[in-house]
């Protein structure tokens, strides 16, 4: 492959600006792995069925010890957890902090022997979906104190650190994790906190501002992104790097000046801002290595991604079955509202949507329980469709129970909006289909530049230099092995055979050869967009979009076979195991019906009257003052010109800062 793989920036007519953009990815994710994972291989028109067949499962030890926590947990749950006064108060009591350590659940994946309970990450996804049943708020504070403030201890520090940190991080201690930054949400490699070596070599000084920080004025520990100048090994020249941090409250320089805002959902979670002027951090509380600092953040992410999927789960589970029995109880025009077609519409595709991200999640669990070497895509892939699809379902449910829904004391008005969220945070979905599209095709794209390179026409080369170098590659055999078969690909429509499941229920092999069959499909499907738009494509959001949305769906179809699969094989029956069938052929079917919307949408399409309307919107809004708008509050071009926001009414945050001690 090595003699026949390019770097993307080669591509002819790529600006300078998006050459900066690849540059700055490659630094952000780190090299290809050696073997490349499930999703990736979904773009080459593979599927790696061992990766995906049999559906993953934990063992039965393990299994018990959290049926046996889930119980008591939904006790407490049911019976004891405020989760209306949590919303109204937008606070979480600490007696609620205190209960939940007493349980076990945020010390749940810290190991047995430094107090916790030692579980993986499938055990914990299943505590964090039962917690989204009841408290989105709750959910998410547990998730950020695990999947993304002890996680990067857990996995990145040393001996030491474990043992000095974890033990209070299972009993008492929260922890929070600061990476955006005022100027930083999804550009996550755009760090302004910076972080120098002292001159005695003992210390870090940290100086910056974060921003978003879930539990920040809480906690009593939290990991900090910083950029340092560090000398690149290979040339010796200073180079920009993020290192990780460990902070806590009490060092001199840490300000929590703003602990929580007032928000739309998730009330009850508090998000500080905090500043760090000349903060002496000892070098010992590094994480990692120096410049290792985004490798800690974006592992630590797969786990976030998974349990912020997890609490979507619970809450669309909740809502659809709150919404199916009132559907049956609520009479309208002497019928049940059950009776009416639009209704079972919604009723099915809430099944659907619901199976699917179970069957997805508890999928990405099993890659990362086993220690899938490359998972990076499907874990962005697992959040972008449970955040989509849970919030699909919360909406259906909502619109079934009408006013009702609306009103506060109902849970379903609450998951409404603790849901939206799901969209933005952990990486917005629109940037995780930029995302998905370049990195889940970036193997085969990196293909496609190198054989174009090689036996492609170059307008700004000569004949004679275009005649010299594809002469020379016709008989290069490793290239040409891969240019025939794409040239008649793209050229003749001449595709290869589709890939083969062969791990499936014998009933369910209709379904395995059609999914095939999209796979190969897929594939091509990438090609010729690649082909069609050249470089354009970097820029092409909405096209980008289409084909990851699709690499989704197919992620989705194979997760929901293999886990049908699973059921089938068990022998599972009654009226829970038909309504768990029918979900899962319902969404097979739907997926299958966008996944063609989406390719037909590649050439029939509105993009270019999109663009003209957007670009008449942008400039008639231009010529609107900015002082009757809000603007951000670090913008380069409109710093300070925007409108004062009234606060009257609005709950504040005053008050000194408390950290857990």
């Amino acid at each position: 492959m090595s003699d026949v793989k390019a770097d993307l920036k080669q591509m002819k007519g790529i600006s300078a600006r998006d050459q900066q953009m690849l540059a700055d990815a490659e630094i952000l994710l780190g090299p290809d792995p050696d073997e490349l994972g499930h999703i990736k291989n979904l773009f080459w028109g593979n599927i790696r069925e061992e990766l995906v067949f049999p559906y993953p499962t934990i063992d039965a030890e393990e299994t018990a010890r959290c049926d046996q926590l889930l119980a008591a947990l939904d006790d407490y749950l049911r019976n004891e957890h405020p989760s209306i006064q949590i919303d109204q108060d937008q606070e979480i009591p600490d007696w609620v902090l205190k209960k939940l350590f007493e349980l076990g659940v945020m010390g749940l994946t810290i190991p047995r022997e430094l107090g916790g309970l030692g579980m993986g990450v499938t055990s914990y996804v299943r505590v964090l979906e039962k917690i989204g049943q009841y408290c989105g708020s709750t959910a998410v504070l547990v998730s950020a104190h695990q999947s993304i403030g002890c996680k990067a201890i857990m996995l990145f520090g040393t001996e030491t650190q474990k043992a000095e940190w974890l033990p209070r991080l299972a009993k008492d201690w929260i922890s929070a994790f600061c990476l955006s930054e005022p100027n930083v949400g999804c550009d996550a490699g755009g760090q302004e906190t910076r972080c120098e070596l002292s001159e005695d070599g003992e210390y870090y000084i940290l100086n910056g501002e974060k921003k978003w920080a879930t539990s920040g004025a809480l906690s009593s520990v939290f990991t900090v992104m910083a950029k340092q100048k560090l000398a690149d090994p290979k040339t010796g020249k200073e180079r920009d790097r993020v290192t990780a941090l460990v902070c806590h409250p009490e060092m001199e320089g840490v300000e929590i000046f703003q602990k929580n805002r007032s928000k739309c959902g998730i009330r009850g979670t508090w998000q500080a801002r905090i500043r760090f002027n000349n903060v002496r951090v000892p070098k010992d509380h590094l994480l990692h290595k120096e410049g290792k600092g985004l490798n800690v953040a974006l592992t630590c992410l797969n786990y976030g991604r998974c349990t912020l999927s997890a609490g979507m789960l619970g809450a669309a589970r909740q809502s659809m079955d709150q919404a199916i029995k009132w559907s049956r109880t609520r009479y309208q025009f002497q019928r049940p509202l059950a009776d009416f077609d639009l209704v079972q519409q919604r009723i099915a595709r809430m099944a659907a949507y619901t199976y699917a991200m179970d069957a997805m999640l508890y999928m990405t669990t099993g890659f990362l329980d086993r220690k899938d070497a490359d998972i990076m895509v499907e874990t962005a892939i697992c959040k972008t469709f449970c955040s989509e699809m849970g919030w699909r379902v919360v909406n259906d449910a909502m619109q079934i129970m009408g006013g009702e829904g609306y009103m506060t004391e109902n849970e379903v008005e609450r998951m409404f909006r603790d849901s939206r969220i799901n969209l933005i945070v952990e990486g917005a979905n629109e940037v995780m289909q930029s995302f998905i599209f370049g990195y889940g095709g970036k193997a085969l794209a990196e293909q496609m530049v190198a054989v174009l390179n090689a036996v492609g026409w170059n307008n700004e080369e000569g004949f004679g230099s275009n005649f010299s170098r594809i002469a020379r590659n016709m008989f290069n055999g490793p290239v040409m092995a891969r240019a025939v078969p794409l040239g008649l690909q793209l050229f003749a429509g001449l595709k290869p055979a589709p890939p083969r499941i062969t791990k499936v229920h014998p009933s369910l092999a209709g379904y395995a050869e059609k999914i095939s069959r999209l796979v190969r499909e897929h594939s091509h499907q990438f090609k010729v967009a690649s082909k069609d738009n050249q470089a354009a494509i970097l820029d092409r959001q909405v096209v980008q979009a289409r084909v990851a949305d699709n690499a989704i769906y197919i992620h989705a179809m194979l997760c929901t076979l293999s886990r049908l699969d699973r059921q089938i094989r068990a022998g599972e029956e009654g009226a829970e195991f038909d309504r768990d069938r029918t979900a899962a052929i319902h969404f097979l079917d739907m997926a299958e019906v966008w996944i063609r919307e989406n390719w037909r949408a590649l050439r029939d399409n509105a993009d270019e009257s999109m663009r003209t309307a957007a670009a008449a919107a942008i400039a008639h809004n231009d010529a609107m003052p900015n002082n009757l708008f809000s603007i951000p509050e670090r913008s380069p071009t409109a710093k300070g010109t925007g409108r004062v926001l009234d606060q009257n009414g609005i709950k504040q945050f005053p008050g000194d800062v408390h950290a857990q001690t």
